[in-house]
């Protein structure tokens, strides 16, 4: 098909602010103002771009503007600019700032023509690629096929929607590469039965400096769904809604590496942060907190097999109606996890059932870390029925409605690993209505 048949889509676009927002999963109409809370001007002072403080040799600024291929607000145009690039082995495109690209025409399931080479979108001060809420049909913003490396820049991509696939934002297909930098992947649905409301990862992607907020997913991941190579830097996976796992993120037979950032206020069935499946997951200083789930494991769940670790973590208020507000860690009838938390805060984290802090059904070792103010009513810090290791590790002021308000031990192993110098052992105090039950070496 020649550039003229791909132009001639029924498309339209809306310069500088979006139109017909859609609405989210619980029916309220979501604003401007809702995603800009993201701004994607605000970043770590490492993470600006340039060194104002650096010359060239004629004394002017050494930071390049953009070299790219200019796209106007248009979105024919930028349609026709990506058919382009993927006939020619690839592109830098710039795009328009203060401009909504907005799509109204379905093109294979997506908005825009499947990435199947490296293409690179460089945005700008709200700069949007939009599915448009009057559509006729549902379809995400973007596929990225094998041989495809898209790369985002300084963009907001929102509205997209499917009901018979995953990915209602993006979707990366195994041999496919996904990388954004200050971007913000909000407001999109994968409906039904499917994964990954904000992205659908089967390949390689990477989140740099982002947001991927209030996404909803019917069944796992409401934020991202992950089957394959996941890195999340300093981003923010916030306020997410999944129907199943993993409110925040759902990953299996995935591997997982989150450092600094948020994952936060999300919600879903179980691991309501985040959920790992047969998967491998490194967290390191990241705040997990606030979120929510009607069964178990309010923050993190590390199931059917997966390996977890956490350094420097905060992991705090998040609840749970059913065993765990923190962390879930399953045991052998699931398939038996393992985690380590190493320098980490586990805090104020509640369940109705077993397990404030922590719900240990498989292998776990902390050290130098405070579970500190959760609240059960069986285990208000730690319930544990497999293996537990503690080492220099505070236990404090917990509380439990029955029994075990620091640690209640149901036939597994608990280390406390208590030591003889001062602050080099494992402490257990104040917690109520007392200590543990059935650990050896602590006082009741």
């Amino acid at each position: 098909m020649g550039l003229a048949g791909m132009t001639g889509l029924a498309l339209s676009t809306v310069g500088g602010v979006a139109a017909s927002p859609a609405t989210d999963a619980v029916g309220r109409t979501l604003t401007a103002a809702d995603d800009h809370g993201y701004d994607r001007g605000k970043h770590d002072d490492k993470a600006r771009d340039g060194d104002k403080g650096r010359h060239d040799e004629k004394g002017r600024g050494s930071e390049k503007k953009p070299t790219g291929i200019p796209v106007p607000c248009d979105a024919d145009a930028l349609i026709a600019q990506i058919t382009l690039a993927n006939a020619r082995g690839g592109a830098v495109l710039d795009l328009a700032k203060d401009c909504t690209y907005l799509l109204t025409a379905d093109i294979f399931d997506s908005g825009l023509p499947a990435i199947t080479t490296p293409i690179t979108l460089n945005g700008g001060k709200h700069t949007t690629i939009e599915r448009a809420a009057a559509a006729v049909g549902q379809f995400r913003i973007f596929t990225v096929d094998v041989g495809g490396d898209l790369t985002l820049n300084k963009l907001t991509v929102t509205g997209g929607q499917t009901s018979d696939d995953d990915g209602g934002g993006i979707f990366v297909n195994a041999g496919g590469a996904l990388t954004t930098n200050h971007s913000t992947i909000t407001r999109n649905i994968a409906s039904g039965g499917n994964s990954g409301g904000g992205i659908a990862n089967l390949g390689t992607t990477r989140i740099n400096h982002s947001a991927v907020v209030r996404n909803t997913a019917g069944f796992h991941g409401g934020g991202i769904y992950s089957a394959g190579l996941l890195e999340i830097v300093k981003s923010h996976i916030d306020n997410n809604t999944s129907g199943d796992n993993g409110g925040g993120i759902f990953s299996t037979s995935s591997t997982v590496t989150v450092k600094g950032g948020s994952i936060s206020g999300n919600q879903g069935a179980n691991g309501a942060g985040m959920f790992l499946s047969t998967s491998i997951g490194t967290v390191t200083g990241t705040r997990i907190t606030g979120n929510t789930s009607s069964g178990s494991s309010g923050g993190i769940r590390a199931g059917v097999g997966s390996q977890l670790t956490m350094r420097h973590v905060s992991l705090a208020d998040n609840t749970a109606s059913c065993l765990d507000g923190g962390l879930f860690v399953s045991g052998p009838g699931e398939g038996e996890s393992f985690a380590t938390v190493e320098d980490s805060v586990i805090n104020n984290n509640v369940t109705s059932t077993s397990g404030g802090g922590i719900f240990n059904a498989g292998q776990t070792v902390l050290r130098h870390t405070k579970v500190i103010g959760n609240q059960a009513d069986q285990g208000g810090g730690i319930y544990n029925e497999g293996t537990i290791s503690l080492f220099t590790t505070k236990v404090v002021e917990n509380i439990a409605t029955t029994d075990g308000g620091g640690i209640y031990n149901n036939n597994g192993t608990v280390n406390l690993n208590t030591g003889t110098g001062t602050g080099t052992g494992t402490i257990v105090i104040k917690n109520r209505p007392n200590n543990c039950v059935d650990v050896p070496g602590c006082a009741g």
